[in-house]
């Protein structure tokens, strides 16, 4: 009787030697290095559960061992961690580290720069130049509605995805920045601060003119004076459509006989704001329009170096303005 009980607790112990052994051993697999001799990018649908990543793995080289995968993800307890999304693979990665990948969620990211200034139309144009993003959208978002910024993507997202992104975070913005605008602006609305935004936005890229620039139209509104700015002009005759072929938005130079279109984009023949955004502005012109420049300059026009010379009086705008054509004659 004694002896059967010895030989039953040796096999006990015998059993429980090979179980650890065996543990043992799949913990060593579980660490060692895979034999993959280079990178590997693999996509992990929305939705693959354990076992599916599993066979995706294999079948590219990315793991030896599928049950073993299976095994240790019950073992580590990551089931319910392992994210979608498209990855990269080092060579010879350990199954831990595709583990801690898939459950950090480490995927490849893409990003988009989009232009501060760029008309809906232009970003529209821009996605469908990212052949890795769903081409999803059929209308162009509303002018004004998208923040420009760098955004990142990663491969199949949709253009509507960004777009709702971009909306999401222009709304954000200007609710932000509406709270901390200058009292008494000669606007009621977040719209109008919008509108203007986008006006600033196409008037200069110097960044150290922008509360100037606004300043300037702030002047002018309060005096009841037309914008009389040629970007709302180019928008009235292009509606955003731009060509920017080299030659301007409009293909061409904006002629004297099209400041008479009839639009009400058209502030030399109308005054106040135009109807829309005649662009997507970006952050710092928006909190230029909100908190401009205190002056007395009601024009300005460019000084031949990519930025503007301002007057206060008709008679030194003028003075201006023939300087600036002498300047362009003169590069012809």
């Amino acid at each position: 009787m004694i002896r059967l009980f010895l030989s039953f607790c040796a096999l006990c112990l015998l059993g429980l030697g090979l179980v650890g052994g065996g543990l043992a051993y799949s913990f060593s697999l579980y660490k060692t290095k895979g034999f993959s001799t280079q990178k590997i990018q693999i996509t992990i649908p929305k939705g693959t559960g354990v076992g599916g990543i599993a066979t995706l793995l294999e079948r590219v080289d990315i793991i030896e061992y599928p049950l073993l995968f299976k095994m240790m993800a019950r073992i580590t307890n990551v089931q319910g961690e392992l994210k979608a999304g498209e990855y990269e693979f080092s060579a010879q990665i350990s199954m831990e580290d595709v583990f801690d990948k898939l459950s950090k969620g480490d995927v490849i990211t893409r990003q988009v720069t989009i232009p501060e200034g760029y008309t809906s139309y232009e970003i529209v144009r821009l996605f469908k130049t990212k052949g890795d993003l769903t081409q999803d959208t059929k209308m162009i978002p509303k002018e004004g509605s998208l923040l420009p910024d760098t955004y990142a993507y990663q491969k199949t997202d949709s253009v509507q995805t960004l777009v709702h992104h971009m909306q999401k975070n222009m709304l954000s913005l200007l609710e932000e920045a509406w709270t901390k605008r200058e009292i008494n602006l000669p606007f009621k609305t977040k719209k109008e601060a919008l509108i203007l935004a986008s006006i600033v936005e196409k008037e200069t890229g110097v960044a150290s003119e922008r509360a100037r620039i606004a300043g300037v139209f702030i002047n002018r509104l309060q005096k009841g004076m037309p914008l009389q700015t040629d970007p709302t002009v180019i928008y009235a005759l292009t509606k955003g459509a731009h060509k920017n072929n080299g030659n301007g938005p409009l293909g061409r130079r904006l002629l004297r006989k099209d400041l008479s279109i009839d639009s009400p984009y058209n502030t030399y023949k109308y005054a106040g704001l135009p109807p829309t955004p005649i662009c997507n502005p970006g952050k710092d012109a928006i909190l230029a329009t909100l908190n401009p420049e205190k002056h007395d300059y009601i024009y300005f026009v460019a000084d031949g170096t990519g930025g503007h010379v301002f007057a206060k009086t008709l008679a030194e705008h003028n003075k201006n303005v023939a300087q600036w054509r002498k300047i362009r004659r003169n590069k012809k």
